[in-house]
């Protein structure tokens, strides 16, 4: 069951009919395990309209951390802790690579959490345990690779690369977002003290960070001061915060955040307004139940591209 109906209604009394029109075109890209094991691409009301079944749970482990659509209209996932693939809307793979065996790994105890796709065709993959950020050509060559730092930095969860090129990087114990220069140098490091799950840079400056175990989402100034911040619950809502995941600024200003481990009662995702008002919400529980991680919001350029391809399928 889903709550858009609720929200579409409160958002024209709340911030007006320009953010409802907005949710009402955008995709949402996710990728769920924890026995869903599944990519789909849904309305913004929860109607699925493209699903992928993936490999799901190996060695005890669950899943789906990071997705991105590309650019070229494919999706770039991992298929397992240690495989990451590019798939087609019409299902074929078109690259993978598995860091389990590849450039020098081959023995080593490896997990990939977060990765992303630069425009001149890297694949940059992080590897959590060896403790490197490493750039990847379409042939799977190690490009250039980054030292993660220690004392539990090198075991990540999301990283963003950020506008000027550098690296915010969570890692959950200590519970740190470490932001590495080019060469793997520090440049500035909040520390949250929970198994801190993500972070990003907003348009303002600031840092956003997604708590994780800390069921927070908290935004810090380049002085480490907070400024903004949700703990527990969402003030004037049903809300209750549990393992709090992915984040993403949208163009207007709000932001959308990953609920994830929350239980049926929640939604898996929501978007808020830095007043503190919850505007929409993704409330898909049969779909990708309580393990949704990782997600996507497509703006309108992107779902328009994925509609017609999806129709151009049908054909």
């Amino acid at each position: 069951m889903n709550r858009l109906a609720l929200i579409v209604f409160a958002t024209c009394s709340v911030v007006g009919t320009t953010v409802a029109r907005e949710a009402d075109d955008r995709l949402v890209l996710v990728g769920a395990s924890y026995g869903k094991n599944v990519l789909a691409i849904c309305e913004s009301d929860g109607d699925v309209l493209w699903k992928h079944d993936t490999a799901g749970p190996q060695k005890g482990h669950a899943g789906h951390h990071d997705v991105h659509l590309l650019p070229n209209g494919n999706i770039l996932f991992h298929d397992s802790w240690t495989k990451i693939q590019e798939i087609t809307l019409g299902k074929e793979v078109v690259w993978e690579y598995d860091s389990a065996t590849m450039n020098g790994n081959e023995g080593r105890k490896v997990d990939v959490h977060a990765f992303d796709r630069l425009a001149n065709g890297e694949t940059v993959i992080v590897e959590s345990s060896v403790g490197r950020i490493i750039h990847v050509n379409r042939d799977g060559k190690l490009v250039k690779q980054i030292p993660l730092g220690a004392g539990g930095r090198e075991k990540t969860r999301l990283m963003r690369i950020l506008d000027n090129g550098h690296y915010l990087a969570c890692a959950e114990k200590p519970g740190v977002v470490t932001e590495y220069g080019a060469n793997g140098n520090v440049v500035w490091e909040y520390e949250i003290g929970t198994r801190v799950f993500g972070a990003i840079r907003l348009q303002n400056g600031n840092t956003l960070i997604c708590s994780g175990s800390g069921n927070s989402v908290v935004e810090v100034t380049p002085e480490k001061q907070v400024v903004w911040e949700i703990s527990k619950t969402v003030p004037d809502s049903e809300i209750t915060l549990g393992w709090m995941t992915a984040l993403q600024e949208l163009p207007n200003g709000n932001i959308v955040a990953g609920n994830c481990h929350a239980g049926e009662e929640n939604p898996q995702i929501f978007e808020i307004t830095k007043d503190k008002k919850v505007v929409w919400e993704f409330d898909e529980w049969d779909l990708v139940g309580n393990g949704l991680a990782c997600w996507q919001i497509l703006d309108a350029e992107q779902s328009a591209m994925v509609r017609k391809r999806l129709a151009a399928l049908k054909n």
